[in-house]
Protein backbone atom coordinates (compact mmCIF):
# COMPACT_ATOMS: atom_id res chain seq x y z
CA UNK A 1 0.00 0.00 0.00
CA UNK A 2 1.63 3.60 -0.71
CA UNK A 3 2.20 5.55 2.30
CA UNK A 4 -1.00 6.71 3.88
CA UNK A 5 1.08 9.79 5.87
CA UNK A 6 2.06 11.24 2.70
CA UNK A 7 -2.40 11.06 1.43
CA UNK A 8 -3.17 12.95 5.00
CA UNK A 9 -0.73 15.20 4.42
CA UNK A 10 -1.84 16.14 1.21
CA UNK A 11 -5.49 16.30 2.36
CA UNK A 12 -4.95 18.73 5.48
CA UNK A 13 -3.06 21.26 3.09
CA UNK A 14 -6.06 21.14 0.53
CA UNK A 15 -8.99 21.24 3.16
CA UNK A 16 -7.27 24.11 4.86
CA UNK A 17 -7.22 26.07 1.72
CA UNK A 18 -10.50 25.23 1.05
CA UNK A 19 -12.04 25.97 4.45
CA UNK A 20 -10.84 29.87 4.23
CA UNK A 21 -11.95 30.27 0.16
CA UNK A 22 -15.63 28.53 1.16
CA UNK A 23 -16.41 29.83 4.05
CA UNK A 24 -18.15 32.81 4.26
CA UNK A 25 -16.46 34.29 7.16
CA UNK A 26 -12.99 33.15 5.27
CA UNK A 27 -11.66 36.63 5.52
CA UNK A 28 -11.34 36.56 9.29
CA UNK A 29 -8.79 34.16 8.92
CA UNK A 30 -6.57 36.41 7.07
CA UNK A 31 -5.81 38.32 10.91
CA UNK A 32 -4.35 34.89 12.46
CA UNK A 33 -1.03 35.77 10.05
CA UNK A 34 0.18 36.34 13.78
CA UNK A 35 -1.32 33.87 15.71
CA UNK A 36 1.21 31.12 17.03
CA UNK A 37 -0.09 27.43 16.03
CA UNK A 38 1.86 24.59 17.13
CA UNK A 39 -0.67 21.48 16.46
CA UNK A 40 -2.86 20.49 19.23
CA UNK A 41 -5.53 22.38 20.32
CA UNK A 42 -4.17 25.61 21.40
CA UNK A 43 -2.72 28.78 19.76
CA UNK A 44 -1.25 31.62 21.01
CA UNK A 45 -2.61 35.37 20.04
CA UNK A 46 0.12 38.32 20.52
CA UNK A 47 -1.02 41.13 22.64
CA UNK A 48 0.39 44.49 22.13
CA UNK A 49 0.44 46.89 25.44
CA UNK A 50 1.91 50.47 25.14
CA UNK A 51 2.34 53.57 26.62
CA UNK A 52 0.52 56.62 25.52
CA UNK A 53 1.74 60.24 24.47
CA UNK A 54 3.35 62.12 27.32
CA UNK A 55 4.64 65.90 27.20
CA UNK A 56 8.19 66.65 25.61
CA UNK A 57 10.44 68.43 27.91
CA UNK A 58 12.67 70.75 26.02
CA UNK A 59 15.38 70.16 28.80
CA UNK A 60 14.95 66.38 28.94
CA UNK A 61 13.40 65.60 25.76
CA UNK A 62 11.30 62.72 25.84
CA UNK A 63 9.31 60.85 28.11
CA UNK A 64 10.52 57.04 28.46
CA UNK A 65 8.03 55.01 27.40
CA UNK A 66 7.72 51.19 26.52
CA UNK A 67 6.23 48.61 24.67
CA UNK A 68 5.36 45.10 25.74
CA UNK A 69 4.77 42.18 23.33
CA UNK A 70 3.47 39.08 24.59
CA UNK A 71 1.28 35.60 23.24
CA UNK A 72 -1.90 34.89 25.19
CA UNK A 73 -2.50 31.17 25.14
CA UNK A 74 -5.87 30.31 24.37
CA UNK A 75 -7.89 26.88 23.71
CA UNK A 76 -10.11 26.31 20.30
CA UNK A 77 -13.49 25.08 21.94
CA UNK A 78 -14.42 23.74 18.91
CA UNK A 79 -13.13 19.70 18.84
CA UNK A 80 -15.08 18.37 16.12
CA UNK A 81 -15.11 15.07 13.88
CA UNK A 82 -16.52 12.21 12.21
CA UNK A 83 -15.09 8.87 10.65
CA UNK A 84 -15.78 7.36 7.44
CA UNK A 85 -14.99 4.12 5.67
CA UNK A 86 -14.68 2.78 2.20
CA UNK A 87 -15.20 -0.30 0.97
CA UNK A 88 -12.51 -2.15 -0.28
CA UNK A 89 -14.47 -3.40 -3.25
CA UNK A 90 -15.74 -0.25 -4.07
CA UNK A 91 -12.42 1.77 -3.96
CA UNK A 92 -8.84 0.42 -4.35
CA UNK A 93 -5.34 2.31 -4.22
CA UNK A 94 -5.56 3.78 -7.99
CA UNK A 95 -8.27 5.32 -7.14
CA UNK A 96 -8.84 6.49 -2.97
CA UNK A 97 -6.84 10.12 -3.89
CA UNK A 98 -9.85 10.72 -5.88
CA UNK A 99 -12.11 9.06 -4.13
CA UNK A 100 -11.30 10.07 -0.80
CA UNK A 101 -10.67 13.76 -2.06
CA UNK A 102 -14.08 14.05 -3.20
CA UNK A 103 -15.88 12.70 -0.33
CA UNK A 104 -14.04 14.92 2.05
CA UNK A 105 -14.63 17.75 0.13
CA UNK A 106 -18.09 17.37 0.15
CA UNK A 107 -18.38 16.59 3.40
CA UNK A 108 -16.75 19.80 3.99
CA UNK A 109 -18.29 22.20 1.79
CA UNK A 110 -22.12 20.80 2.74
CA UNK A 111 -21.58 20.15 6.42
CA UNK A 112 -18.20 21.64 7.88
CA UNK A 113 -18.49 25.13 6.87
CA UNK A 114 -21.76 25.86 7.06
CA UNK A 115 -21.34 24.74 10.78
CA UNK A 116 -18.25 26.90 11.40
CA UNK A 117 -19.40 30.04 9.32
CA UNK A 118 -22.73 29.77 12.06
CA UNK A 119 -20.48 30.01 15.28
CA UNK A 120 -18.40 32.41 14.46
CA UNK A 121 -21.44 34.45 13.61
CA UNK A 122 -23.17 33.74 16.79
CA UNK A 123 -20.15 34.09 18.61
CA UNK A 124 -19.50 37.80 17.14
CA UNK A 125 -23.52 38.43 17.64
CA UNK A 126 -23.09 37.30 21.28
CA UNK A 127 -19.65 39.53 22.14
CA UNK A 128 -21.39 42.54 20.49
CA UNK A 129 -24.65 41.91 22.09
CA UNK A 130 -22.79 41.85 25.68
CA UNK A 131 -20.77 44.91 24.90
CA UNK A 132 -23.66 46.95 23.96
CA UNK A 133 -22.51 46.68 20.54
CA UNK A 134 -26.09 45.66 18.94
CA UNK A 135 -29.40 46.63 18.52
CA UNK A 136 -32.94 44.72 18.11
CA UNK A 137 -35.99 45.15 16.39
CA UNK A 138 -35.97 45.94 13.17
CA UNK A 139 -37.54 44.07 10.25
CA UNK A 140 -35.82 44.71 7.09
CA UNK A 141 -37.90 46.85 4.31
CA UNK A 142 -36.97 48.47 1.46
CA UNK A 143 -38.22 51.84 2.08
CA UNK A 144 -35.67 52.14 5.40
CA UNK A 145 -32.98 49.67 5.51
CA UNK A 146 -30.40 51.35 3.44
CA UNK A 147 -30.64 54.15 5.96
CA UNK A 148 -30.32 51.65 9.06
CA UNK A 149 -27.76 50.06 7.17
CA UNK A 150 -25.86 53.24 6.87
CA UNK A 151 -26.84 54.56 10.78
CA UNK A 152 -25.20 51.15 11.92
CA UNK A 153 -22.07 52.02 9.43
CA UNK A 154 -21.11 55.02 11.38
CA UNK A 155 -21.73 53.97 14.62
CA UNK A 156 -18.61 51.81 14.17
CA UNK A 157 -16.77 54.26 12.08
CA UNK A 158 -17.38 56.79 15.00
CA UNK A 159 -15.55 54.61 17.19
CA UNK A 160 -12.31 53.23 14.61
CA UNK A 161 -12.46 55.91 12.21
CA UNK A 162 -13.44 56.54 8.81
CA UNK A 163 -9.93 54.50 7.09
CA UNK A 164 -10.56 51.64 8.89
CA UNK A 165 -11.83 48.34 6.45
CA UNK A 166 -14.99 46.90 7.18
CA UNK A 167 -16.87 44.22 5.89
CA UNK A 168 -20.74 43.96 6.11
CA UNK A 169 -22.46 40.00 6.88
CA UNK A 170 -25.44 40.30 5.10
CA UNK A 171 -28.21 37.74 6.32
CA UNK A 172 -29.48 36.28 2.67
CA UNK A 173 -33.00 36.29 3.32
CA UNK A 174 -32.96 39.91 3.28
CA UNK A 175 -30.64 40.93 0.95
CA UNK A 176 -34.03 41.51 -1.93
CA UNK A 177 -34.58 44.41 0.65
CA UNK A 178 -31.51 45.71 0.16
CA UNK A 179 -31.34 44.96 -3.76
CA UNK A 180 -34.63 46.70 -4.11
CA UNK A 181 -34.08 50.24 -2.16
CA UNK A 182 -34.48 52.98 -4.73
CA UNK A 183 -30.94 54.81 -2.82
CA UNK A 184 -29.13 51.80 -3.33
CA UNK A 185 -28.23 52.41 -7.28
CA UNK A 186 -26.09 55.18 -6.38
CA UNK A 187 -23.86 53.90 -3.55
CA UNK A 188 -23.03 50.45 -4.73
CA UNK A 189 -20.37 49.09 -6.98
CA UNK A 190 -17.61 46.39 -7.20
CA UNK A 191 -14.97 45.42 -5.18
CA UNK A 192 -11.98 42.73 -4.96
CA UNK A 193 -12.57 40.93 -2.20
CA UNK A 194 -9.40 38.62 -0.77
CA UNK A 195 -10.19 35.47 1.08
CA UNK A 196 -7.06 32.63 1.37
CA UNK A 197 -5.81 32.48 -1.74
CA UNK A 198 -9.09 33.32 -4.10
CA UNK A 199 -9.61 36.72 -4.84
CA UNK A 200 -13.31 37.60 -5.62
CA UNK A 201 -15.62 40.24 -6.91
CA UNK A 202 -18.14 41.65 -4.57
CA UNK A 203 -20.74 44.22 -3.97
CA UNK A 204 -20.44 46.73 -2.14
CA UNK A 205 -21.99 50.14 -0.66
CA UNK A 206 -19.53 52.73 -0.33
CA UNK A 207 -16.74 50.51 -1.05
CA UNK A 208 -17.48 48.09 1.78
CA UNK A 209 -17.63 44.77 0.85
CA UNK A 210 -21.32 42.77 1.30
CA UNK A 211 -20.98 39.18 2.03
CA UNK A 212 -24.22 37.73 1.72
CA UNK A 213 -24.71 34.54 4.45
CA UNK A 214 -27.24 32.38 4.10
CA UNK A 215 -29.85 32.78 6.90
CA UNK A 216 -29.55 29.41 8.20
CA UNK A 217 -26.08 30.79 9.63
CA UNK A 218 -27.38 34.25 10.80
CA UNK A 219 -28.52 33.02 14.56
CA UNK A 220 -27.39 34.64 17.64
CA UNK A 221 -27.34 31.02 18.99
CA UNK A 222 -27.00 27.36 17.87
CA UNK A 223 -26.59 23.82 19.83
CA UNK A 224 -23.74 22.19 18.40
CA UNK A 225 -24.94 18.38 18.06
CA UNK A 226 -21.98 15.35 19.88
CA UNK A 227 -23.64 12.80 17.31
CA UNK A 228 -24.34 10.27 19.89
CA UNK A 229 -26.81 11.68 22.59
CA UNK A 230 -30.60 10.73 21.57
CA UNK A 231 -31.78 13.35 19.02
CA UNK A 232 -28.34 14.24 17.85
CA UNK A 233 -27.05 11.56 15.95
CA UNK A 234 -26.85 13.03 12.87
CA UNK A 235 -24.58 15.24 14.35
CA UNK A 236 -24.05 19.07 12.32
CA UNK A 237 -26.10 22.36 14.25
CA UNK A 238 -29.42 23.56 14.72
CA UNK A 239 -30.24 26.90 15.64
CA UNK A 240 -31.59 27.13 19.44
CA UNK A 241 -34.73 27.36 20.76
CA UNK A 242 -33.85 30.97 21.76
CA UNK A 243 -31.88 32.25 19.03
CA UNK A 244 -32.65 35.52 17.18
CA UNK A 245 -32.44 36.48 13.69
CA UNK A 246 -29.30 38.36 13.03
CA UNK A 247 -30.05 41.16 10.30
CA UNK A 248 -26.33 42.07 9.61
CA UNK A 249 -23.03 42.34 11.32
CA UNK A 250 -20.50 45.00 10.55
CA UNK A 251 -17.00 44.22 11.48
CA UNK A 252 -14.24 46.11 11.14
CA UNK A 253 -11.58 44.02 9.50
CA UNK A 254 -9.13 43.29 12.20
CA UNK A 255 -11.53 42.61 14.78
CA UNK A 256 -12.00 38.86 14.65
CA UNK A 257 -9.65 36.48 14.76
CA UNK A 258 -10.75 33.10 13.33
CA UNK A 259 -8.80 30.11 13.97
CA UNK A 260 -9.27 26.57 12.14
CA UNK A 261 -7.32 23.62 11.37
CA UNK A 262 -7.63 20.55 9.91
CA UNK A 263 -5.92 17.94 11.90
CA UNK A 264 -4.04 15.53 10.14
CA UNK A 265 -6.40 12.91 8.58
CA UNK A 266 -5.87 9.56 9.88
CA UNK A 267 -5.96 7.16 7.25
CA UNK A 268 -6.29 3.28 7.70
CA UNK A 269 -5.61 0.72 4.36
CA UNK A 270 -7.86 -2.13 4.11
CA UNK A 271 -4.97 -4.64 5.76
CA UNK A 272 -5.02 -2.14 8.58
CA UNK A 273 -8.51 -1.35 9.53
CA UNK A 274 -9.16 -4.42 11.86
CA UNK A 275 -13.01 -3.18 12.02
CA UNK A 276 -13.82 -4.02 8.42
CA UNK A 277 -12.39 -4.72 4.62
CA UNK A 278 -12.86 -1.10 4.21
CA UNK A 279 -10.74 1.96 3.70
CA UNK A 280 -10.74 4.11 7.30
CA UNK A 281 -10.38 8.34 7.59
CA UNK A 282 -10.97 10.22 10.58
CA UNK A 283 -11.56 13.79 10.26
CA UNK A 284 -11.00 16.36 12.88
CA UNK A 285 -11.45 19.80 12.71
CA UNK A 286 -9.74 22.30 15.61
CA UNK A 287 -11.51 26.11 15.04
CA UNK A 288 -12.86 28.94 17.51
CA UNK A 289 -13.01 32.71 16.80
CA UNK A 290 -11.85 35.35 19.34
CA UNK A 291 -12.47 39.26 19.44
CA UNK A 292 -9.64 40.70 21.56
CA UNK A 293 -11.52 42.89 24.23
CA UNK A 294 -10.20 46.10 22.78
CA UNK A 295 -12.01 45.32 19.17
CA UNK A 296 -15.11 44.79 20.17
CA UNK A 297 -15.41 48.39 19.47
CA UNK A 298 -15.37 47.55 15.97
CA UNK A 299 -18.18 45.49 15.69
CA UNK A 300 -22.11 45.86 15.61
CA UNK A 301 -25.08 43.52 15.11
CA UNK A 302 -28.32 44.47 14.15
CA UNK A 303 -30.71 41.96 15.04
CA UNK A 304 -34.37 41.22 13.87
CA UNK A 305 -35.85 40.74 17.00
CA UNK A 306 -35.99 42.91 20.69
CA UNK A 307 -32.85 42.33 22.32
CA UNK A 308 -34.06 41.41 25.96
Amino acid sequence: MANVIEYAKVFQTELDAQMVAGATSGWMELNSNLVKYNGGNEIKIPKIVMDGLGNYDRSEGYVKGSVNLSYETHTLTQDRGRTFTLDAMDVDESNFVANAGALLGEFQKTKVIPEVDAYRYSKLATKAIAGSKAVGGYTAASTDILDKLLADIYKVYDIVGEGTPLVISLNMSIAPALDLSDKIAKRLDVVDFKQGEANLKIKAIDGIPIVRVPSARMKTAYVFNDGTTSGQQAGGFTADGAAKNINWIISARNSAIAVSKTDNPRIFDPMSNQSANAWKIDYRKYHDLFVPDNKVDGIYVNVKEALA
